[in-house]
């Protein structure tokens, strides 16, 4: 079984009014659920606004030895670019394939309305 991440992108903006996130979180909760009991579920987590966010950058080159340059690390405040939305949380899952991954990112896209990314994680095989 391949690991996918379904990624959700929040708008910015206003979050939507308690009564109706409590009933997103309800049904969302169930979804997770159907997930786990299909053995599909690994984890998942909601994420703060993106000024909370720190980015660290390695200021050196990549060198031939696959090491740096520089063992600097640049610290900047909040989100590393500008955007309209951005990642609000997300959910790692196992599934036999893609077909099987788009199933269930198409089911929490309906289960909150908002827009679900899915990916495969990098595979080294050995």
């Amino acid at each position: 079984m391949a690991q996918y991440l379904l990624s959700v992108y929040q708008p910015e903006g206003p979050a939507p009014e308690p009564e109706a996130l409590a009933g997103v979180f309800e049904n969302l909760g169930k979804l997770q659920q159907e997930m786990k009991d299909a053995g599909a579920w690994v984890f998942s987590g909601g994420l703060e606004a993106p000024d909370t966010a720190t980015v660290l950058r390695a200021t050196g080159e990549l060198l031939p030895s696959g090491t740096l340059s520089s063992d600097d690390v640049l610290l900047t405040d909040g989100p590393f670019i500008e955007a309209k939305e951005y990642l609000g949380g997300f959910t790692i899952l196992e599934a036999a394939d893609l077909d099987e991954a788009l199933r269930w990112g198409r089911r929490t896209a309906a289960t909150i309305g908002l827009p679900i990314e899915v990916r495969p994680f990098h595979r080294v095989d050995s």
